[in-house]
């Protein structure tokens, strides 16, 4: 491999927050391991396919050998063929064999590709398969405390590089291993003595390439960090221009900018140097090495020791035994970086779900009720135990009620959602639904019962169908018109272009905030889920979106135990009662008449979020 090539593909690297937690510098590419143990989880899977690999090393040997038999049919052709007076038919006797060699390489050439590329898709299929498999089954905390883009791109980037390892590394180290050995025992065959003289030199070759490579690849990643200062600085100014320029600062910025220009030109005329010594250095040994070679052999010939034939064949395979272990120095260095990839997945196939289903989970009753009942419970993050985010919290809702739940920010009102749907457990006490603890239920079956109408109406990239059906997947269209109708979207759904086959952009974009809204208490309705939990859901529209979903919402909460997060009075009003909350505690109950008139800490926030006609 070239060495300027490989080090161009060096990644740049960036600091953002790492997996569990750690800060570390993270790259497109994992850090290379310190040993090839982590592989392992890659030889598992690949043993799933002994067939193939089977295959995929007949064909890598077949290679090998046609590879080395080449120069060896240069030898039959120079010391038989010409050496018979040059008669034509003993010459195209060798030369037919030779293309027979040939014609084997092709086709085991193509034959490995195809096994081993094969290979290296399928293992990278199976182990995203298994990751992604076991991150739906981690709890929604765990995506709090680690960063969701850098898993995003372990599945990316790590796996890309498993199945170069697999589809090419292993492949080449492999083909390597097999042409350096069969090579070196081919030329202890042709000629024992030139042989010992190109085992000292091929060290001399590879040496310097390793040291210099190495030193060559320090300096280009210097090079790109330099480089990617400057686009950072490019992106910064151009993006504040307005400010720049009402500041009188387009000069400091040109000198900024030529300081970090000069800051690349001056590391990239050390890496141009250092190149341009490796490379004298490099074809002074291989040439000088050949040149050295072919004088002793030329010797050997002239004083009939050895032949033409074998001198030619004997330099060609040392060509290639010196590139085969020239290449397994890089290869390492790949299989290294693979390891590293491997270890970053293995953690995400490792990671134990902190919400599991019990052993032998208890039943929830039929047919639901739709009661809650909070216990002395008091709850803390992970990512922040000094703060408890409930302390001691108290609540029983009845089956059908609709408790709104209100408190300045930071109080705790999202967090009984996150413990209602149990993405979390509580430090102390108990939470149950329609009297069984949900420690002691399976998490699926308690989310079977809440229908969730999130702040946002988060919607997937996909058709309007299936973000409407994403709450029940077996609704019919007429289901699903019935809950739109419901929404008080089937009229904006109706004027789409394909109908509910629309495709809604990515996260939903084609559509606006109110309809995502909509979209999003449809989804819930077709739950038909006796619990509902409705997080601030019109605290972002304008008064026209809001007065749809307001309705839509008073069309999902009928019959149904409703928990509703709310900063708007109408809400709020509607509930058969109100919670305050502050700082994780209960400091009021009550209806909205009352609480208002009680000049409490509800009173306060009414008149602070309401209009005084409102809070009135």
């Amino acid at each position: 491999m070239d060495a300027e090539q490989s080090i161009a593909d060096e990644p740049e690297v960036t600091e953002k927050r790492g997996l569990f937690g750690r800060n570390k510098l993270a790259t497109s590419e994992p850090k290379p391991a310190k040993t090839l143990g982590p592989l392992k989880m890659i030889w598992a899977e690949l043993a799933k396919y002994p067939g193939k690999v089977a295959l995929a090393f007949i064909a890598l040997v077949i290679t090998a050998a046609a590879t080395l038999a080449i120069p060896a049919g240069f030898k039959l052709i120079i010391d038989n063929g010409f050496a018979a007076g040059g008669n034509p038919d003993d010459i195209g006797r060798w030369f037919r064999y030779l293309l027979m060699i040939v014609g084997v390489l092709a086709v085991g050439t193509a034959l490995r590709f195809y096994f081993v590329s094969w290979l290296g898709e399928r293992v990278v299929a199976d182990i995203r398969l298994k990751v992604q498999d076991n991150l739906l089954r981690l709890a929604p905390g765990f995506y709090e405390e680690n960063s969701p883009s850098e898993i995003s791109s372990r599945m990316t980037a790590d796996t890309s590089l498993i199945e170069q390892v697999v589809g090419t590394t292993v492949s080449v180290a492999l083909r390597n291993i097999l042409m350096g050995i069969g090579g070196t025992i081919f030329l202890f065959w042709l000629a024992p003595g030139l042989t010992v003289g190109l085992v000292i030199a091929i060290p001399l070759i590879i040496l310097p390439i390793m040291y210099f490579s190495r030193r060559v690849r320090n300096i280009s990643r210097s090079s790109q960090d330099r480089v990617a200062d400057v686009g950072s600085m490019v992106s910064e100014t151009l993006g504040a221009m307005k400010v720049v320029q009402a500041f009188n600062q387009e000069s400091r910025e040109k000198t900024r900018f030529e300081g970090a220009v000069e800051a690349i030109f001056d590391t990239a005329k050390k890496r141009i140097l250092l190149r341009a010594l490796m490379t004298s250095i490099i074809i002074l040994f291989i040439f000088g090495s050949i040149t050295l070679i072919m004088w002793r052999g030329a010797l050997g010939v002239s004083t009939g020791e050895i032949s033409g034939g074998t001198i030619f064949a004997f330099v060609v395979t040392g060509g290639l035994v010196a590139g085969a272990f020239g290449a397994l120095t890089e290869v390492y260095g790949d299989l290294l970086r693979g390891a590293g990839a491997a270890s970053r997945l293995n953690e995400l196939l490792k990671a134990k779900p902190s919400i599991a289903p019990p052993e032998r989970p208890q039943t929830l009753p039929l047919p639901p009720r739709g009661s809650l009942s909070f216990r002395n419970v008091t709850f803390r993050y992970p990512t922040r135990l000094e703060t408890a985010a409930l302390k001691d919290f108290n609540l029983e809702v009845e089956p059908g009620e609709t408790v709104a739940i209100v408190g300045p920010s930071g109080g705790g009102k999202s967090t009984i959602f996150q413990l209602v749907e149990r993405f979390y457990d509580p430090q102390a006490g108990t939470i149950r639904i329609d009297g069984v603890p949900l420690a002691s239920a399976d998490p699926a079956e308690i989310r079977k019962r809440i229908a969730l109408v999130p702040q946002d109406g988060v919607l997937f990239s996909s058709n309007a169908r299936d973000n409407l059906r994403y709450g029940n997947w077996d609704a019919s269209d007429e289901d699903i018109w019935e809950a739109a109708r419901a929404a008080n979207a089937e009229s904006f759904l109706r004027d789409l272009p394909d109908g509910l086959d629309t495709y809604l952009g990515e996260s939903g974009t084609r559509l606006s905030g109110g309809q995502q809204q909509r979209i999003a208490i449809a989804r819930a309705l077709l739950r038909d889920s006796p619990i509902l939990l409705l997080d601030e859901a019109t605290s972002a529209l304008d008064a026209e979106s809001e007065q749809l979903v307001q309705q839509a919402l008073d069309n999902l909460m009928q019959n149904r135990t409703t928990l509703v997060i709310a900063h708007r009075l109408a809400t709020v009003r509607s509930a058969d009662r109100i919670v305050v909350l502050e700082k994780g505690q209960i400091v009021e109950q009550g209806t909205h008449r009352e609480l208002a008139a009680a000049n409490g800490l509800y009173s306060r926030l009414a008149a602070l979020q309401f209009t005084s006609s409102d809070a009135a």
